[in-house]
C-alpha cells in the first residue's frame, strides 16, 4: 500500500527535511532528558516507598546485561527509521493535537529489541520495541515508546524485580527457574499479565507486529473533555516473511522490507470507559471498546544508528504535545526518570560500534 504524495512540510517557512527535524530533537532531547530526570528524582517519583532511585535501575541493568558503554541501558539494540504519519481528521474529536490535524507529520524512530545487551542474538520470543517522535512548528513534540506487548508491568518495583529475577545464569544461559518462580509469587499482578501475553503469540518479525502504548493518557478536546486514551499501531497488509537466520535475523528481514517498499502501520486510539483500569498496565480493556482509526503511519527509512538520527533521542513518555495529558498510571513518571538517566549515562560514555549496521545486509 502506498500513500499518495502530499506537499513537504515547512517550519516557519523552512522546508522541513529530515534532517532538520533529527537535529531538533536531539538537541531538545538532551536538554529533556536531563530536566525530567532531574525533576522525577527530586519530587521522589521512584517508587519512594521502596527508596528505588533511576540510578539502582541503571545498576541493575548492568548487573543483568553486563557493561554495555554507549548503549540504552534497556533496549540496546536497534536501528534507526524514519517516515510520516497522515492523520485523517478522525482524532480530532479526542484532541487537539496538531498530530492529529488532517495531514502530514514527519517521523523519526527506532525499532529495538528489548534487553540491554546490545549483541544478543535476535530471539522471536523477545519483546519488540517502536520509539517514534513526532515534530511539529513551533517547537512541540510527541514521543511514545510502544511494545508488542498487550500488557507490561504496573508498578516500579514490579518492574525492578522482574529485571533481577530474568539474569541468565552461566550454567544455562537462562533465568534461575527459583528466582523467576519466587518473583511470579511475589508479583501475582504479573503472573496474570504474562499469561495474557502468552495467549498471542509473538509474530513473526517487526513489520507484522501491533505495537501498544501500554499505559494510559488523556487526550483533551478543543472544547476541554478529557478521555482516557490507550492506543495502538496495527500493521497494514505486512509483508511476507522472508525466510532468515543469524545473529540480527529481525532486523535483517526489517531492513529487507523497507528497501522493498514502505511499511505502514493503522493509528487506532482506543476509548476507555469509566469502569476500565486507568492506573494499571497488566490489566487490558475488554475488547468491545470503541476505537478511532486516526492514520497512517508510514516508515520510509531504515539507517545504522549514528550521530544525528534516532540514536540520540530519548524516547521519553511524557514528552507531550498540548492535547494529550498524563494519566496516574504509577509507571509514567518512573518510566521518564529512567529514561533520563539512560540517557545521561550513555551520553558520558565512548561511542561503541554499532550492533547492527543496515549496510551489512545483503538484498
Amino acid at each position: 500500500m502506498t500513500a499518495s504524495p502530499s506537499p513537504r512540510p515547512t517550519w516557519g517557512g523552512v522546508p522541513l527535511t529530515r534532517r532538520r527535524l533529527v537535529l531538533g530533537m536531539a538537541a531538545v532531547g538532551g536538554f529533556l532528558a536531563v530536566d525530567l530526570g532531574a525533576v522525577a528524582w527530586a519530587g521522589g517519583w521512584i517508587g519512594a516507598a521502596h527508596r528505588l532511585i533511576p540510578d539502582d535501575f541503571i545498576k541493575a541493568f548492568a548487573w543483568v546485561n553486563g557493561k554495555q558503554p554507549g548503549f540504552r541501558k534497556n533496549h540496546g539494540k536497534g536501528v534507526a527509521v524514519a517516515g510520516y504519519f497522515e492523520s485523517n481528521g478522525n482524532g480530532r474529536e479526542l484532541s487537539s493535537a496538531p498530530v492529529f490535524q488532517a495531514g502530514r507529520t514527519p517521523v523519526v524512530g527506532r525499532f529495538s529489541l528489548a534487553g540491554g545487551n546490545a549483541h544478543a542474538a535476535d530471539a522471536t520470543a523477545t519483546a519488540r520495541g517502536l520509539g517514534l517522535a513526532f515534530g511539529f512548528p513551533g517547537g512541540s513534540q510527541w514521543r511514545t515508546a510502544m511494545l508488542n506487548l498487550p500488557v507490561f508491568d504496573n508498578s516500579p518495583q514490579g518492574f525492578y524485580d522482574r529485571l533481577l529475577a530474568s539474569k541468565a545464569s552461566p550454567d544455562t544461559g537462562k533465568p534461575d527457574p527459583k528466582a523467576m518462580a519466587a518473583f511470579l509469587a511475589a508479583h501475582p499482578e504479573t503472573a496474570k499479565a504474562m499469561k495474557i501475553i502468552g495467549q498471542t503469540p509473538p509474530s513473526p518479525g517487526f513489520a507484522d507486529s501491533t505495537f501498544w502504548s501500554l499505559n494510559t493518557f488523556y487526550f483533551v478536546s478543543e472544547s476541554g473533555s478529557r478521555t482516557p486514551v490507550r492506543w495502538s499501531l496495527v500493521p497494514v497488509t505486512p509483508p511476507a516473511p522472508r525466510p532468515t537466520s543469524g545473529p540480527n535475523a529481525l532486523f535483517d528481514a526489517v531492513v529487507r522490507q523497507i528497501r522493498s517498499g514502505p511499511l505502514q502501520w493503522k493509528l487506532m486510539l482506543t476509548v476507555g470507559e469509566p469502569e476500565d483500569p486507568l492506573d494499571d498496565a497488566t490489566l487490558p480493556w475488554p475488547a468491545d471498546r470503541r476505537a478511532i482509526d486516526a492514520g497512517t503511519l508510514t516508515l520510509t527509512s531504515i539507517e545504522t544508528e549514528r550521530a544525528g538520527n534516532a540514536r540520540d533521542i530519548n524516547f521519553d513518555p511524557l514528552v507531550l504535545p498540548p492535547g494529550i495529558e498524563r494519566s496516574g498510571d504509577p509507571l509514567l513518571s518512573p518510566r521518564s526518570a529512567v529514561y533520563a538517566a539512560s540517557y545521561r549515562v550513555r551520553a558520558r560514555e565512548s561511542t561503541s560500534a554499532p550492533a547492527v549496521n543496515v549496510d551489512q545486509v545483503t538484498p
